[in-house]
């Protein structure tokens, strides 16, 4: 229905595209958009084609996240055993879309029965509902070696955690809090019995170690005040930041310093995030240096902004249906670019009163359909 052709006319487009693809590179994936809803006999008909044009990667896309995970199985059983019928060495792939909540079974699954690829990403980010979630897929081949033995990714799964949130922190969304694996609430034990079950022996109620995918457990790394940048430096190669040039670092560093005059203790996590905050917001073209706002309840709310540009600061002041419409309004007017507000988040890194707040802010400029993802790391929520 969306290509308006014919079965015939399909194969020959995919025999074409393989073909073309292969003058390029020699490993060419071929993937049967839907195939989760597609019949089987055309599939096998168009995998022989492309199979014979080159292709060495079969992909069977859930692409609409509509079959269960038996549906799954049966599909994958049978297209591996075709493609072993056909004397071929190409492998099947699986790319599952989670609009039923079964994108992390139905790979599983397909993983159970042959696939030898799956497609997936961190935090299940994705179309709609999503993809299957990287971590999800790693812990469980990690964690039941008794179901799936000898089957591994070499992910270096004491990474997870870090690269989750990471994530988190660049596109502005956060795992719900008892998302698997990466989930905040992931090996929190607030039942009594779960504790005291956890304290007398690990496993108990833990099927795998925080370590595991990178969670220092009884070791979160506090930093305060008096800490030097060798102990900061020390502490970003804990984490994983060995790639920070020297600019980078002193900056960081400064951030670092600024925030410890503030708040008593700085975790890992709070170092996690001053750095990508670092990392995301180099090469500023404009820099707020200055906001101050007034509201009340009944009142006008206002605010005067300072911003600098080519070691030019300006200054300008605005009102607005809030503080940060306000805000916003005023900073399009120094700028010169209009800005219409499609999200704005603000959520505390760790927990306590005196907890760093993360804002992400999406925003469209001068009818442009891509959207600009902002960030921003301060004690001071406004």
């Amino acid at each position: 229905y969306k290509l308006k052709m014919s079965t015939d006319e399909v194969i020959k487009r995919a025999v074409h595209a393989v073909e073309y693809a292969k003058t390029f590179v020699d490993d060419v994936e071929f993937s049967l958009e839907d195939a989760g809803r597609s019949e089987l006999p055309f599939m096998k008909e168009i995998t022989q084609a492309v199979i014979e044009a080159g292709a060495k990667t079969i992909n069977l896309p859930d692409t609409v996240g509509y079959r269960l995970p038996s549906e799954i199985k049966y599909m994958v059983q049978e297209m591996v055993s075709f493609i072993d019928s056909i004397k071929s060495d190409a492998i099947v792939s699986l790319h599952n879309h989670n609009d039923l909540g079964f994108a992390v079974a139905n790979t599983l699954a397909g993983i159970e029965a042959g696939a030898g690829q799956v497609e997936c990403t961190i935090n299940g980010l994705g179309e709609r509902a999503g993809n299957a979630a990287m971590e999800e897929i790693v812990m469980t081949l990690k964690t039941r070696q008794d179901l799936f033995p000898g089957i591994t990714t070499n992910i270096n799964t004491k990474e997870i955690y870090q690269a989750s949130k990471m994530v988190a922190n660049i596109t502005g969304i956060e795992p719900q809090p008892n998302k698997s694996i990466v989930g905040k609430n992931a090996f929190a034990h607030e039942s009594g019995i779960h504790q005291d079950g956890v304290l007398k022996h690990q496993e108990t109620y833990e099927i795998m170690k925080p370590e595991d995918i990178g969670i220092e457990k009884n070791n979160s790394i506090v930093l305060g005040k008096h800490s030097g940048r060798a102990a900061f430096k020390d502490t970003l190669s804990h984490l994983g930041f060995d790639d920070l040039d020297n600019e980078a670092l002193i900056s960081a560093f400064e951030k670092f310093k600024a925030i410890c005059d503030k708040k008593k203790e700085i975790t890992d996590d709070d170092i996690r995030m001053i750095v990508t905050d670092e990392k995301l917001n180099n090469n500023k073209t404009f820099e707020i240096t200055s906001v101050q706002i007034s509201d009340c309840s009944n009142g006008v709310p206002s605010a005067v902004v300072t911003i600098k540009h080519e070691d030019k600061e300006i200054t300008d002041a605005g009102i607005g249906d809030g503080a940060m419409d306000a805000i916003f309004k005023t900073i399009d007017r120094i700028t010169g670019y209009n800005g219409t507000l499609i999200n704005y988040k603000v959520n505390s890194v760790t927990e306590g009163k005196d907890a760093l707040a993360k804002v992400n802010c999406q925003v469209i400029f001068n009818d442009d359909k891509q959207a600009v993802l902002g960030h921003g790391l301060s004690l001071d929520t406004m």
